[in-house]
C-alpha cells in the first residue's frame, strides 16, 4: 500500500494510491515484492523518481501487518543510495580474461584530514594492443571510508624503472620530478562506486606504443577523525581482453580548479560555482578529434562533503542542450559513472559547465574548495 509520513515519523496511508503490486512470493529465507510507480505521480505525498541518487529507506517486522497496523521494525532498518533510472549495464562476463592489480603496498595514512598519495606502475608489457573491458576498485576490507577517490593518470613514456620504488604524498615539495609527468587521466573512481563496465563497443587500449607505459595511481584517504597507525593496500584491477573493440576510450575532465581562491563563506543553504570549459579549451583539446568530435557514454560526477548538487552542461553553437548529467540529490558516500542511455556528441568548439551546489550551513569556517 501508499503510504506517506508527518515531520513525526508517523505513517499515514495516502488517499492517492499510486503503487501497484506487480507480483509477490515467498519461501523459507526471502519475501519478494515487486511494485511498480509513475516517475511523476502528481501527488504531493509522493517524491518525484528522476536521475538524482534517491535515499531509499527500508525496514520490516518479521510478522505481517495486522489489523492495528504497522509493527515497529525496530533495528530491522536502513537506507540505501541508488539512481534507479540508470540504465542497465550490459555486463559482459569477463572471469576467463586476463586482469593486472595496481595495489598500494602498505601505505602509512597520516593522522591528518586529507592525503593524496601517490605510486607510480608499470603497464605489464603487451606485445599488441590489448583494450581493458572493466575496471574494480580493491578496497582493503575496513577501508570503505578512508578511500575516497582513485585516479589513474598516463605518464611519460620515457622514464625508467627506478620511478617505480617509492611511492609519495602528492603535490608535495619533496615529490619526484617524474610525478609531474603524469597529466593525463585515464581512470577514476570514487566513494560509494562499483567496478565500471565499458560498452561493448568501447575499450581502454593498452599495450601500443601510444598507450601508457608508466602510470602514476593518485589515491584521496579522507581521515576526518585523525586516526593514527592506519596501513592500506587499496587500488585498482584492470580486466583486458586480445578481442578489440571498435573505439578506445578516453576521459576528459571538466570544472577543475576554478581558481586557486577559490572558496565558500559558511553558514551559507546555497552557494553555485561554476567550472567553465570554455570553446577555446575544447578546440584545443579536440583539435585532433576533427570533425567526428567524441562521443560521450558516462559520467562521474564528483563533490566533497558541502557538495548538494552538480549538473554538467552542453552548449553548441552557443544553444544549450540537454543536460549532458546532473544529480540534484548528491550524496558524498556514493559517487558511481552514470551510464547515458544515448551517447552524446562533443565537437570543438563546443561549451561545457560544470555547476556545483553547495551548502555550509553547519561550517562556522571558511570552506577552501579542493580538487
Amino acid at each position: 500500500q501508499d503510504y506517506f509520513t508527518d515531520e513525526n515519523r508517523v505513517l499515514k496511508k495516502d488517499p492517492q494510491q499510486d503503487y501497484h503490486l506487480e507480483y509477490a512470493m515467498e519461501n523459507n529465507t526471502h519475501t519478494i515484492l515487486a511494485f511498480s510507480r509513475e516517475l511523476h505521480t502528481c501527488d504531493t505525498n509522493d517524491k518525484s523518481i528522476t536521475e538524482s541518487t534517491v535515499r531509499v529507506i527500508w525496514a520490516y517486522h518479521h510478522k505481517d501487518m495486522g489489523e492495528a497496523g504497522q509493527n515497529y521494525h525496530g533495528s530491522n532498518r536502513g537506507t540505501k543510495s541508488l539512481r534507479l533510472l540508470n540504465p542497465e549495464k550490459e555486463e559482459v562476463l569477463s572471469a576467463s580474461l586476463p586482469y593486472f592489480d595496481l595495489t598500494n603496498k602498505d601505505v602509512p595514512v597520516p593522522d591528518k584530514d586529507t592525503t593524496y598519495w601517490c605510486q607510480m606502475f608499470k603497464i605489464p608489457v603487451q606485445h599488441e594492443k590489448h583494450h581493458v573491458t572493466k575496471v574494480e576498485p580493491l578496497i582493503q576490507k575496513g577501508h570503505e571510508n578512508l578511500v575516497h577517490h582513485i585516479l589513474l593518470y598516463q605518464c611519460s613514456s620515457n622514464l625508467n624503472d627506478s620511478v617505480l620504488d617509492y611511492g609519495h604524498e602528492c603535490y608535495h615539495p619533496n615529490m619526484p620530478d617524474s610525478f609531474l609527468t603524469c597529466e593525463t587521466v585515464i581512470f577514476a573512481w570514487a566513494i560509494g562506486g562499483e567496478g565500471f563496465t565499458y560498452p561493448p563497443h568501447v575499450g581502454l587500449s593498452i599495450g601500443t606504443a601510444a598507450d601508457p607505459l608508466f602510470v602514476l595511481m593518485e589515491v584521496h584517504y579522507d581521515n576526518p577523525s585523525y586516526t593514527e597507525g592506519l596501513i592500506d593496500n587499496s587500488g585498482l584491477r584492470l580486466i583486458y581482453t586480445p578481442v578489440l573493440r571498435k573505439y578506445d576510450a578516453g576521459v576528459i575532465e571538466a570544472g577543475l580548479w576554478v581558481s586557486l581562491f577559490h572558496n565558500i563563506p559558511p553558514g551559507m543553504p546555497e552557494f553555485v560555482s561554476e567550472g567553465h570549459c570554455t570553446l577555446e579549451c575544447l578546440e584545443e583539446a579536440l583539435g585532433a578529434e576533427r570533425p567526428a568530435g567524441i562521443h560521450v557514454f558516462a559520467v562521474l560526477l564528483h563533490a566533497h562533503l558541502a557538495g548538494r548538487a552538480i549538473r554538467m552542461r552542453h552548449f553548441h553553437n552557443g544553444v544549450e542542450q540537454k543536460l549532458l548529467a546532473y544529480d540534484d540529490e548528491f550524496d558524498f558516500n556514493f559517487q558511481e559513472f552514470q551510464y547515458l542511455k544515448e551517447e552524446r556528441t562533443i565537437l570543438p568548439g563546443d561549451n561545457l559547465i560544470t555547476e556545483c551546489h553547495y551548502s555550509t550551513v553547519d561550517r562556522i569556517r571558511m570552506t577552501w574548495v579542493r580538487k
